[in-house]
This record gives C-alpha cells, sequence and structure tokens, in this order.
C-alpha cells in the first residue's frame, strides 16, 4: 500500500546536534540507528531505517551537567533570580517556535513508535496546550504570592523559589506530551535541565533544538542523546543533580536514586508502572462498559501506564460481558498510523516475543484465549488476546504487561478485586462499572484509599491536565497536573520581618525602587 506523501520519510535523517551552554554542538563520535518497526506481511518485508541519533559519552554528559550547574550557579544565576514575567516570555516564544514544527514532530511520533495520527496530533496540541496553561497558572501562583501577610508581629511574603539542577527523563509511550510535562515546570519555576529523550521516540526531539536555543538563556535547557547508562548514571554520580524526574520504570528510578551520594537533597517527581484494574459490577451497562474497556485496554495497544491492564467481570455478567468484549475486538483492525486504526505495530522489537510469552504461560496454568483472533502473531504485531480465567500465578497477573494482552477473572465478592488492590506494589487508577449508588457508594470509598483516581463508568486516564496526576506506592512519587507539576518542582521560601517602622521603610523603599526580584507586589497580567 502506498505511504501518504505528507508521511513518507524519503531517506534516513542523520542528526548529529546536540544543545550544551546555549550552542547548537555537531556529534562526531558513534550513533545508532533508529529502526521503525512500521512493518509487517501485508506492507513490506523488512523494517525501515529512518535515521542515526548520537550515542554521547560520559564526558558530554558532565558537560551538560556542567552547564545545567552554572546557570543555576547556587541560586544566583542568571534565570533563577530572573524576573517571573522574563522567564515567561521565554516560554511564550518557545511554544510559538514550537508550533512550526507541528508537522514533522508528528510525522516522526508515527514512524519512531507507531502511534496513530489522530493520537500522534493531540500529543503534539496537547503538549502545546499544556505549555499555555502552565504560564497562566504560573501568573496566578505569581499573583498570589504578591501579597504581604502579617501574623503575631510578623510581616511576610511568601513565594515558590526553585530547586536547582533538574535530570529529566522521559517515556517512549509519550515522547513529546509527558516529557514536557516534566521539563516545562521544571525550568519555567527557575530550575535548569539536563534532559536525555527516551530510547525510542528520539528523532522527534530533534527539530525543537533550535526552538530551545532561541528561547533559553544558555545553560537553562541542556540536551543530549545516548544510552542512559553512559549519561544518566555520571550526573547522578556527581551529586550536582536537585532533582531527579523521571518517566518509566521503577527499576531505573531505584537504580539512578542509588547513585546520588546525598540521597535526602534529592528530589523526585517520579511517574511509575501501574497494574490498573477495571472492576464490573453485575449491574452494569454492558455496551458501555464493552467499549470502555476496549478503549481503556488497547488505546495504543495497551502500552500506556494508564491502561487496564486486569479486568475483574461479576459472574453473574461474566458471559454477557466476555462474548460481548471478545466479538468487538475480533473486528478490530491491524494498520499503520496514518490509517488511524486503533491497533498498530508495536515499537519495541522484543515486545512480540514478550507478549506471546504471557499468553503461553497464562495457557500453561489454566487459562484460554476468549477472542478468536488472540494471540495472531505477525513479525512486530500480536493480535489481542483476551485471557480467561486468569489466577494469581500466571505471569500477566503480576506483570505490568504493557501490551496488547487483557487478562480477566471473574468474581461473586467485591472483595476480591479489592484484596487484589490492596496487596498490589502498584496504586494509581481503577475503573468501576456499576449503577447501583448503594454498593457503588462503599466501594468507592474503599477504593479511593487505595489508588489515586477512581473512573465511574469510563476508561482510566491522564487527563484533563488540570487535575492530579499521581499514584501510591511504586506507581508515582509527586504530583503532576499543571498546577501540582510546578508545585513539585519548587519549595515555599520566604522573607519575614517584624512588624516595626524600619522595616516597613525598607520594605516600601525597596518595593517602590524594584530592587528586588522576589520582594515585589506587581504581577504578570
Amino acid at each position: 500500500m502506498e505511504i501518504p506523501k505528507k508521511f513518507q520519510i524519503n531517506e534516513p535523517i542523520s542528526h548529529t546536534k546536540f544543545l550544551i551552554d546555549g550552542k547548537i554542538g555537531k556529534w562526531e563520535g558513534r550513533t545508532t540507528k533508529v529502526i521503525s518497526t512500521l512493518f509487517c506481511d501485508t506492507y513490506a518485508k523488512e523494517p525501515t531505517l529512518i535515521g542515526t541519533t548520537p550515542l554521547m559519552d560520559e564526558a558530554s554528559a558532565n558537560q551538560a551537567l556542567d552547564s545545567a550547574y552554572k546557570a543555576f550557579n547556587q541560586g544566583q544565576g542568571n534565570w533563577p533570580t530572573m524576573k517571573v514575567y522574563e522567564r515567561i516570555r521565554c516560554m511564550e516564544n518557545f511554544v510559538k517556535k514550537m508550533v512550526t514544527k507541528r508537522d514533522e514532530v508528528v510525522k516522526l511520533l508515527m514512524w519512531e513508535i507507531g502511534k496513530n495520527l489522530n493520537d500522534s496530533e493531540k500529543e503534539f496540541d496537547r503538549t502545546v496546550d499544556y505549555i499555555k496553561d502552565t504560564i497562566e497558572e504560573y501568573k496566578i501562583i505569581d499573583r498570589k504570592g504578591a501579597d504581604f501577610q502579617n501574623n503575631s508581629g510578623v510581616r511576610a511574603i511568601i513565594r515558590r523559589g526553585p530547586l536547582g539542577v533538574v535530570l529529566c527523563l522521559g517515556p517512549y509511550n509519550y515522547p513529546l506530551n509527558e516529557t514536557f510535562a516534566l521539563l516545562i515546570p521544571a525550568i519555567i519555576m527557575g530550575n535548569t535541565a539536563i534532559f536525555k529523550p527516551a530510547k525510542h521516540g528520539v528523532l522527534l526531539i530533534a527539530p525543537l533544538l533550535e526552538a530551545f536555543k532561541e528561547s533559553f538563556p544558555k545553560g537553562v535547557v541542556n540536551i543530549i542523546f545516548g544510552r542512559g547508562r553512559e549519561i544518566a548514571s555520571p550526573i547522578m554520580k556527581s551529586g550536582k543533580v536537585d532533582v531527579l524526574a523521571l518517566i518509566g520504570h521503577s527499576s531505573s528510578a531505584i537504580s539512578l536514586q542509588d547513585l546520588h551520594p546525598q540521597k535526602n537533597r534529592l528530589r523526585l517527581v517520579l511517574g511509575l508502572e501501574a497494574k490498573n484494574p477495571a472492576i464490573i459490577l453485575e449491574d452494569a451497562d454492558i455496551d458501555l462498559t464493552v467499549d470502555e474497556c476496549i478503549s481503556g485496554t488497547l488505546s495504543y495497544n495497551g502500552q500506556r501506564c494508564t491502561a487496564l491492564k486486569i479486568i475483574y467481570v461479576h459472574e453473574k455478567v461474566k458471559d454477557k460481558f466476555l462474548n460481548k468484549f471478545s466479538k468487538k475486538i475480533d473486528e478490530l483492525n491491524l494498520g499503520l498510523p496514518w490509517e488511524n486504526t486503533l491497533l498498530t505495530p508495536l515499537p519495541e522489537p522484543s515486545k512480540p516475543d514478550y507478549i506471546t510469552d504471557l499468553i503461553d504461560d497464562a495457557k500453561s496454568l489454566g487459562a484460554k484465549i476468549v477472542n478468536k483472533r488472540g494471540g495472531q502473531k505477525q513479525k512486530n504485531f500480536v493480535f489481542p488476546a483476551i485471557l480467561y480465567p486468569v489466577n494469581d500465578k500466571m505471569r500477566v497477573y503480576q506483570e505490568e504487561q504493557f501490551g496488547p494482552v487483557i487478562p480477566v477473572i471473574s468474581f461473586s465478592n467485591v472483595k476480591k478485586p479489592i484484596d487484589f488492590m490492596a496487596d498490589s506494589n502498584y496504586g494509581q487508577q481503577v475503573s468501576i462499572f456499576g449503577k447501583d449508588v448503594s454498593r457503588l457508594g462503599p466501594i468507592i470509598d474503599s477504593l479511593v484509599n487505595l489508588v489515586c483516581r477512581v473512573n465511574l463508568n469510563s476508561a482510566c486516564q491522564r487527563g484533563p491536565d488540570i487535575y492530579p496526576f499521581t499514584g501510591r506506592k511504586d506507581s508515582a512519587v509527586s504530583t503532576l497536573s499543571v498546577h501540582d507539576a510546578l508545585r513539585s518542582f519548587s519549595i515555599r521560601t520566604f522573607v519575614a520581618s517584624k512588624d516595626n517602622d524600619l522595616n516597613k521603610n525598607i520594605l516600601r523603599e525597596m518595593i517602590d525602587s524594584k530592587k528586588s526580584s522576589f520582594v515585589r507586589t506587581d504581577y504578570y497580567l
């Protein structure tokens, strides 16, 4: 099938650039191939080489770190002491430049990680909206800080200040949106950053390097490319990082934390794994539930931390649900991203074998594939498999599968899924389907103490970005939303003075002369 002209990559992209200390440099060393897994028997026989990216080394990592460290300068640098409206202008300038790269970034999202066209466009547009919303929220925070308080004879002006140097590591499944949900609030609050793109979704950052360079002072944003062990590890060992901002796997977060020589000084902003369940009660609207569970389990092939990873269905409606659920899933089509099918090839070359191993393990322990097409393998694709009955001996029960396999368990007492959640290492979200308020009320009261978001008759999700996004246990540290992220990357700090004539006169003169960026009562509209 012919690839639409606007989505074609006519020749591999040789990306050799990086951003350190406000300069775009050219990498002359080792590189790594960027292979797209957009191939299957129907379309092509071989995977596609779409480009190369730098494999930068420890020396480069230390240069980026030194740049960020100097730019922060222990809180005395130009960026952390800059007036709020000046930082906001830098961010507004960046987003204007960013939107001009939409088509390039969307095309690379499709080729690099197999995300369909609609979702790739949504990821870009949502990220732009997130930046704009962050700017507006920062203005609100600044206005609230432009007010002196007086309590017990002590006058104070309280604001939020930056934390220092941030190491920012994003995920491959949302390499633009979730990465920027860390990076943007971090830098607008006055921190400086070193950013390394994820293992997949690397080339799509390349079109934005110039925008970062032209929008921010030198050293504020440093973008380097390579393997985490070679780049992130020496940065953490230095002890100069104040914040580890990572969305990924808890094992990576733990490994990096362990490298830091002064852990008590390290602030963590982490989005990690989840094993979000759906709980389907006997009075659930089955048609609505099926649609939400398809979206919840299979949007972007289930490669989302917010995906539904296990389904508990009441014994009385189990057969009805499974019949409709399996029929609808078997009607889904596999396609390439620009065809806007729900199911697309998997970006990780090893993922199909992993999914097949989970299926085989479950079958060996008594589960069956419910849907006719379940488990069919086609190079870089496995057709979604509904597994039933699943038990706690199976790997698919215990592991976050992050792919198109759907374990289903029946229950007669809702205590069973609640116990699963209580025993789980994770506590991000849950979806509950039902109508009877007398049943739902007490269940919800239990669920809100086990997870951080309960979705009523709807699939788990992150948005809207104004709402808190976090988790309990091993699922998250700190909270990400437009408002909460700004708080996560800052700390309350204030100037206090005894309420007497001397101090009043000093403060009045300081405010009138605008000698301080901190002690002021004006704000940015």
